[in-house]
């Protein structure tokens, strides 16, 4: 039987030597009767294909697959797996959108550009570990820089004193290829040289993006440009006449997810518009995909 260090590893590697797409990221549309942006679509496995694998070829964390195939096993679900592939979203609930949302509870990233108006672009992301949270509040991208040299923390040259003090651009470098420094300084938005950790809490309080994802980002972002980052485990939206809604487990809250989603149901005026089993049903499953409550 193949051990799960095993498995682990090579679905590392699989991942880390997976081929760049160059493809430009997809620009969705949205309003205030449309805030469901993407669809959710099916895969059927071959291969001996992971969902770590899939996640990054789909353009989805490692949360978001396996949190939408609670049945599969994340390193072999196995040729022929029936895949749910949870390319659908919720955007976060804000008065207004401007610049980079981050939601800690999803591990997602949304972009708004300003030249375009109503449309937004979304990119997983890894986040901060359990004592390194990456902090929520509003901040601004002050500095960009292409192929940073990492100055490595006193925090992590005390757990790994084996680290010089200067890590210099190249394959070694966990900031990656590009990096934007918020104006909380010690926190910032950059790639990674372990694409696995997207999807993950796994960094000390940073944002990673897949290697190929932050390039695209870094070009549209100018400096000063406004960074918000909440923690929403549940989401409401709508499409049209249709209400739903989007459940992520998140350890760090200890919100009542109930009384959650009936006060953002309430705010948007959504409440009459809802099945409460369906809706029930969606908050114990924590899918982390949108799911149509309505009645």
């Amino acid at each position: 039987m193949i051990s799960m260090k095993f498995r682990i590893l090579i679905s590392y590697l699989i991942v880390s030597l997976l081929p760049i797409s160059s493809v430009a990221a997809d620009v969705y549309a949205y309003s205030d009767n449309n805030t469901v942006i993407g669809a959710v679509k099916s895969y059927r496995t071959k291969g001996g294909e992971s969902l770590i694998e899939l996640a990054r070829r789909f353009k989805l964390g490692f949360n978001e697959i396996t949190e939408a195939n609670p049945k599969l096993d994340p390193f072999v679900p196995g040729d022929d797996a029936i895949v749910a592939v949870p390319t659908a979203w919720i955007l976060p609930d804000l008065q207004s959108y401007n610049g980079i949302v981050i939601n800690l509870s999803e591990m997602r990233l949304y972009f708004f550009p300003e030249k375009k108006k109503s449309s937004v672009m979304t990119f997983p992301i890894g986040i901060g570990s359990e004592g390194k949270e990456t902090p929520q509040g509003t901040f601004k991208i002050v500095e960009k820089t292409i192929k940073p040299s990492w100055h490595v923390p006193e925090s992590i040259s005390k757990e790994r004193p084996e680290l010089p003090k200067v890590v210099p651009p190249g394959p070694d470098n966990p900031l990656g290829s590009h990096a934007m420094r918020l104006s909380e300084r010690t926190v910032l938005i950059h790639g990674t040289n372990r694409p696995y950790a997207v999807g993950r809490k796994a960094s000390h309080g940073c944002i990673r993006m897949y290697p190929e994802d932050i390039p695209k980002l870094f070009e549209m972002v100018p400096v000063n440009s406004k960074v918000t980052i909440v923690r929403q485990p549940v989401k409401v939206g709508r499409v049209n006449d249709r209400v739903f809604i989007e459940i992520h487990k998140d350890n760090e809250v200890t919100m009542n997810y109930f009384n959650e989603a009936v006060r953002l149901l309430v705010k948007k005026r959504l409440l009459q518009s809802v099945d409460k089993e369906k809706m029930i049903t969606a908050l114990r499953e924590k899918k982390g995909l949108p799911i149509d409550i309505s009645n």
